[in-house]
Order: C-alpha cells, then sequence, then structure tokens
C-alpha cells in the first residue's frame, strides 16, 4: 500500500511540473493555438458546399472462359504478395492517369477559365476507397454542379471497365503473337532431342538396354562356370604330365620332338644301324686292343651315323633345339611314353588357351556390364528431354486454340453494382468538425511549443532548482507578488530598484526581508559585521537585495551602513537619490578625506556610501591597503556593513571583497540565471575559498513553485513564511533567542 502510495505521489508530482512549464509558457501556446484555431475556422468558413455522387463495383476475377475449359488464368486477379489485395490494386488503377485522362476528354471536362481540366483536379475532387472486408469498390465524386458529379463518376466507371477489358483482351493477343513465335523452336527442339536419342543407340549398339542387362547377367554367369570346368581339367591335366616327365625325363616340349623323330622310318633305321655297331664296338674291345682296326672301324662307323642322324634330328627339330640320341629310342614302351607325355601337353595347352578365350569374354562381357548403366542413365535423359519437348509442343499447340479462343471474349473484371444518380442534397464541408480539428491540432502544436521553448530554456526556473543547483542554505525568499496576491509583470531590467516602505507597501515582501534579517542574524553565534551580496550575472536584483535588507536591519534598531561597492554599474545613488560625486573609490584613493562627507544618512539608522567617480581599475582599488583599512573602520562604527558588489560573472571584485567581509549572500533570481553561470559561479566561489552565509531566491512566483515553500493564511493572503530552511531559525524563536 505504501509503494502504491508512493507511486500516486509521484506521478502528481510529474504532472505539476508539467502544468508549471504550462503556465510558464502559456503565452506563445495561446498565441499557436489562437493562430490555427482561426485558420481553420477561416478555411472551413471559405469552403463551398457541393454534391457527390457515388458508384459501387464489384471486383472479381472472371470465369466466363473457364465455363468453356479455355483460357482459364486469363482475367484472373492475384496478390503478388500475402499482405496486398487485389482490389487494392484496382483503387490505383481506377485513379491512373490513363483513366482519368479519358474521362476529361469524353465530357469535356473545364475549370472556372474555360480550359481543359487537368488530372490534377479530376484526382483532387475524386475518392476511391475499398470497402474493408468485401469486393467492392466505392468510387465518390464532388462538383458544384450534380448531374456533372453524376456523369463524371458514370463516366468513369465505363472507361475503367472498358480499359478493363481491353487489358484482358490485349493480354491474350500477347500472349497467341508469343505462342507462335516459339511453335517452330518448340517443334525444332523436338526433332533435336529425337536427334540426339537416335545417336545414342547407334553409337553404343544400344536395342533395348534392359533386355541387354539380363543377358549379360546369363552370359557372365555361364563363362564363369566354363572357365571354372575348364580350369579344373588343366589341373587335372597338367599333373599327369608331370608324372609323365618324372617317367622319361624329359621336357614336355623335348618329348614332342622325340615322338615325333622316333616315328619316322629313316630314323628308326638310322637308329637301329647305330645300335648294332654300338654293340659290336662292346663285343670288339673285348678281345682287341683299342687300337685295333677293327674298333676304329667301328667307332668311325658310330661317328658317322650319330652324324646322319644328328642332320636328321636337326632338319626335323631345327639347328637350335638340342636333342639326346639316347631320348630316340626304338623300344615301344618308352615311345608309348613319350607319345603320352606328348598328347597330353597338347590337351592342356588346348585348355589353356580354351581358358585365356573365355577370360577375354568375360572381361568384355563385364564391361559391358558396367557401362549399361550409365548407358541407361543417359537413355532415360534422352527420353526425358524428348518427352519434355514433346509435351510442350503438344501444350503449346492446345493454349494456342485456347487463346484464339479467349481472344474474341470479353473478360471483365469488375461489374456494376450501383450506378452513380444524382445527388439531391447537397454534402456541404463540415465546419463544425474542421474547426475543432483545428482546436485539437492548435492545442497540441501549443503545448508542443511550449516544451520546446522549455528545453530551449537552460535558466533556473523554481526556487527547488535553484537549490539543487547551488547547494547553499536557503535563508530568505523574496516573492514576486502583487497587492492581491498576483504575479508582478515588472520589467526585470527596470532603472531603480524598489524600496520597502518608499516603493513597496506588501507586507508579504517586508516580512520576507524581515526573515532574511533574522536568519542572517542566527546563522552564528558570533555577530556578523560585514557581508558582501553578490548574484552570478546581472538584473538578478542584488542591489535591491543589499537596499531593502539594509532598511529592514534599520528598522529593527541596528546601525547599517550600505556601502555600494559595485564601481562599474553602480546603482546606490540612483535607489536613494544620491549625487555620486565622491564615495568609495575617492575614500581609497584620497585617505584625506572624511568619512562623513562621502557618508550619507537616508533613513533613521541607514547610511549609504556610493561608489564614488568609476575608476578605470577598481579590481586595483579593492584590492588595496586602504581598503582593508575602510573595512576595519566600518565594522567598528557600524553594527553591520552591507556592500553591494558586482556579479561573479566576468570580474574578480567580490573574490577581493569577500576575504574582507564575515561572508558573501548570494542572491538568484528564478529566469535571469541558467545552469551555465550557475554552475561557473559556483565553481568560482569553491575554487577562491569564500565564504558563502547563504542565498537569497529573489522574485519568486509563488503559483510556479510545486513543493509549497509559502503557505498563506486566510487572514491575510499577503504574509508568508518559509517553509522548509527556516525551521532553525523559527525553533531559536521559540526558545528565546530571538530578538
Amino acid at each position: 500500500m505504501d509503494s502504491i502510495k508512493h507511486t500516486h505521489s509521484l506521478e502528481e508530482i510529474d504532472f505539476q511540473k508539467y502544468w508549471l512549464v504550462l503556465q510558464r509558457r502559456w503565452l506563445p501556446a495561446v498565441g499557436i493555438f489562437g493562430t490555427v484555431l482561426t485558420l481553420a475556422s477561416v478555411y472551413a468558413f471559405s469552403l463551398k458546399p457541393y454534391y457527390q455522387a457515388q458508384a459501387s463495383l464489384l471486383i472479381k476475377t472472371n470465369r466466363t472462359s473457364s465455363l468453356t475449359g479455355l483460357g482459364e488464368d486469363l482475367g484472373r486477379l492475384e496478390a503478388l504478395v500475402s499482405q496486398s489485395s487485389p482490389v487494392d490494386t484496382q483503387v490505383k488503377i481506377v485513379t491512373s492517369v490513363p483513366v482519368l485522362q479519358e474521362t476529361i476528354k469524353a465530357l469535356d471536362l473545364r475549370d472556372s477559365l474555360g480550359n481543359p481540366l487537368r488530372i490534377e483536379d479530376l484526382a483532387a475532387a475524386l475518392s476511391v476507397v475499398s470497402v474493408k472486408g468485401t469486393d467492392l469498390l466505392e468510387i465518390y465524386y464532388a462538383d458544384s454542379d450534380p448531374i456533372m458529379a453524376a456523369k463524371v463518376v458514370n463516366k468513369l466507371v465505363e472507361i475503367y471497365i472498358k480499359q478493363n477489358i481491353q487489358t484482358n483482351r490485349a493480354e491474350a493477343v500477347s500472349a497467341r503473337k508469343f505462342m507462335w513465335e516459339q511453335v517452330p523452336k518448340t517443334e525444332q527442339a523436338v526433332k533435336q532431342a529425337e536427334a540426339n536419342l537416335r545417336k545414342f543407340k547407334e553409337a553404343n549398339k544400344v536395342v533395348v538396354l534392359q533386355q541387354e542387362a539380363a543377358e549379360a547377367v546369363s552370359t557372365i554367369s555361364k563363362l564363369e562356370d566354363n572357365i571354372a570346368t575348364a580350369q579344373a581339367q588343366l589341373v587335372n591335366v597338367t599333373a599327369q604330365s608331370q608324372k609323365l616327365k618324372e617317367q622319361i625325363e624329359v621336357e614336355s616340349q623335348k618329348a614332342i620332338t622325340y615322338a615325333e623323330l622316333s616315328q619316322i622310318p629313316g630314323t628308326q633305321q638310322l637308329l637301329s644301324q647305330l645300335q648294332k655297331t654300338q654293340a659290336d664296338l662292346e663285343v670288339a674291345r673285348t678281345r682287341f686292343q683299342p687300337e685295333h682296326p677293327q674298333i676304329v672301324n667301328l667307332e668311325e662307323q658310330i661317328s658317322a651315323l650319330s652324324q646322319v642322324l644328328q642332320q636328321r634330328v636337326e632338319q626335323v627339330a631345327g639347328k637350335n633345339q638340342q636333342v639326346s640320341l639316347k631320348n630316340l629310342q626304338i623300344g615301344g614302351v618308352r615311345q608309348n611314353l613319350i607319345q603320352d607325355l606328348a598328347n597330353t601337353e597338347k590337351v592342356r595347352l588346348g585348355l589353356e588357351k580354351q581358358i585365356a578365350d573365355l577370360n577375354n569374354t568375360l572381361f568384355e562381357y563385364k564391361q559391358r556390364a558396367n557401362i549399361l548403366p550409365k548407358l541407361e542413365e543417359t537413355q532415360r535423359e534422352l527420353e526425358r528431354k524428348v518427352k519434355a519437348a514433346q509435351t510442350t509442343y503438344e501444350n503449346l499447340l492446345t493454349r494456342m486454340q485456347e487463346v484464339d479462343v479467349a481472344e474474341n471474349q470479353n473478360v471483365g473484371n469488375a461489374t456494376i453494382i450501383s450506378p452513380a444518380l444524382i445527388p439531391d442534397k447537397p454534402s456541404g464541408p463540415r465546419k463544425t468538425l474542421l474547426i475543432a480539428a483545428g482546436g485539437i491540432l492548435g492545442i497540441l502544436l501549443g503545448v508542443v511549443a511550449a516544451f520546446s521553448l522549455e528545453l530551449v530554456d537552460q535558466s533556473v526556473k523554481t526556487l527547488k532548482e535553484a537549490k539543487e543547483l547551488f547547494q547553499y542554505t536557503l535563508l530568505g525568499v523574496i516573492p514576486n507578488l502583487s497587492r492581491y496576491g498576483k504575479t508582478l509583470t515588472g520589467r526585470l531590467d527596470r532603472p531603480t530598484p524598489r524600496v520597502i516602505g518608499r516603493d513597496i507597501h506588501l507586507f508579504a515582501i517586508r516580512d520576507a526581508y524581515q526573515m532574511l534579517q533574522a536568519n542572517l542574524r542566527f546563522l552564528s553565534d558570533k555577530q556578523l559585521k560585514a557581508i558582501a551580496v553578490t548574484s552570478s550575472v546581472a538584473k538578478e536584483g542584488k542591489s535591491e537585495v543589499s537596499a531593502n535588507l539594509a532598511v529592514v536591519m534599520a528598522q529593527v534598531g541596528r546601525r547599517v551602513l550600505l556601502v555600494d561597492a559595485d564601481m562599474r554599474r553602480p546603482c546606490q545613488h540612483h535607489i536613494w537619490g544620491l549625487t555620486n560625486a565622491q564615495g568609495l573609490s575617492n575614500a581609497i584613493v584620497d585617505d584625506q578625506i572624511p568619512l562623513n562627507t562621502v557618508v550619507q544618512e537616508v533613513m533613521p539608522n541607514l547610511y549609504v556610501l556610493p561608489s564614488g567617480v568609476i575608476p578605470p581599475n577598481p579590481l586595483a582599488l579593492l584590492d588595496s591597503q586602504r581598503m582593508t583599512a575602510l573595512v576595519t573602520i566600518f565594522a567598528r562604527s557600524y553594527d553591520c556593513v552591507i556592500f553591494d558588489t558586482p556579479p561573479l560573472a566576468g570580474t574578480a571584485d567580490v573574490s577581493v571583497l569577500g576575504k574582507l567581509v564575515d561572508g558573501l549572500l548570494l542572491v538568484v533570481r528564478p529566469g535571469v540565471v541558467n545552469a551555465a553561470n550557475a554552475n561557473a559561479a559556483k565553481e568560482f566561489l569553491t575554487q577562491s575559498g569564500q565564504k558563502v552565509l547563504g542565498m537569497v531566491i529573489n522574485g519568486v512566483n509563488v503559483k510556479n513553485e510545486p513543493d509549497s515553500y509559502f503557505y498563506y493564511t486566510q487572514e491575510s493572503p499577503e504574509s508568508f513564511s518559509i517553509s522548509q530552511d527556516s525551521a532553525r531559525v523559527r525553533q531559536k524563536r521559540e526558545k528565546g533567542t530571538g530578538y
């Protein structure tokens, strides 16, 4: 609950802040509001009554072509994006330049000067809207002549429907022309696709790929079986051949050669003679010595027979082949073995050749089988191209027939639901609505202008802003009130500041200064003897505050000296009507001048020391030993000395005087000083080490203070009290420490 109350309080503060902004900027806001309202009123009363004709159109896709089954897409309305509507597109078409231009030409529309009506003027009086949630278009046209208003609407509808039909027929003509251009190209594409397929089949010897693939698989299987059988036979024959070789100790090729030689009749006779001669030699060796003629003769016979037999072998087997004559035997067993070996080798060689042929055939079939999928894929692609080209060609011929039929039909998308009738009552402008709209717009622009000026204006506007900016003790608040509590609107640059009792007769302002001097008196236990009054910038009322503070102090019986230390723009001699021929500058320069000749009593207990002749360098005079001595003399001679000093901006006079007095009193006037100057002044006071007693907020508009710094009694609306920083002073009064 507490958080809810706190939030509610913050909202009230914000609202009140905005309301204060409007109060401060009411003049430009009211001026803008009045200007806008006046312009809206003048415009509303300047409008003439007019007649408005209306027609309704139904926008839909024409289904006439679909009844015949031909040209179904002709005249169809479709949106390109999901957020758009075909009806909205037709709105733009109705108000397009060709439609408006044809309407102006058909009705010979002219303006007040007799010139042909401009398209812009016709479009300005024309309104085409789509009825939300329907496919209806409503067309409005306003004119001072009711008959002309109805004619324009009806003619506009007629031209729009006519152009819509022409557009649809133009689409059919354009489509037919395009198709006629595409027919030869499509026919050529069909022929080219068929030719490519034929060339492919001829180049790859393709008849029926699927059947060929099945036969290839079967053939490969049979070949593998035959190879396996032949390899088994080869193993068997090879084993037999090896065994025969071991028996006769002859290689396969030589066994064949020996078998052939052995079968030659002449070879057998030579072998018989050679063997008989060798036998005779063996017998002779047993009987005779090796040198015996018979043995020598037999050896010569054996050598001659061997040479003849060798010649016979070379004639059969060739000179490069070595044949052992011992293998040429007449024995039947060995000859049969050699013959068997030769036959076996022939069988083995035949099997090896058969296996090699089968492997070559199998390799060729496998290669063909491997490329069959690729060939089949290429064939399917070529067949698809042929089929696609044929389909396109057939569709193109069919669509040409459809377009020929649709071209002769009147296909439109709009139907007249309600033609425009001649209006019998004028539809005059809604003046009250226009004026009200102008008033609302004026209020909005006024508020925007007020807040814009507030953002541009960087000045301190309220007492609260001044406190938050300077953060000095608030010693006094000088209101800006009239006798009846109204805000004073006097100029800030008035030539002579006002004085209590003489120029100001308001009790509220007098009480404010009395509260200020009381707060200064009880600010510390030590009595303040010398006070310098300054401000951040000029026109904040420091001279007026200095004078009136001196007045209220003198009225309570204190002997007060008011010194005009502003030797740049002195003002106190104007306030009290004194001459400025001699004053503070003269007393500093000439220490022989008696002070009683330059100090003048303006009212009981109040003495004024004017600034005197304006010197070329005021800072040099203020920073002199003579000025220090004068301050000491003044402090001994008077109960309180108030120095009216120059503003802080642009001068260093206050930094010198601030070291000679007990403290500075800073005058702040909302609406005059801005944040930049205030920050510069505060930084200057801090860096120079000045003792700031507090600040006085001058010229405060009570109505612009949202935080109740003032409250008024019911008996006297002019009396007020400070509700925050003066609480400590009131407590001291209640304890009896006041006066």
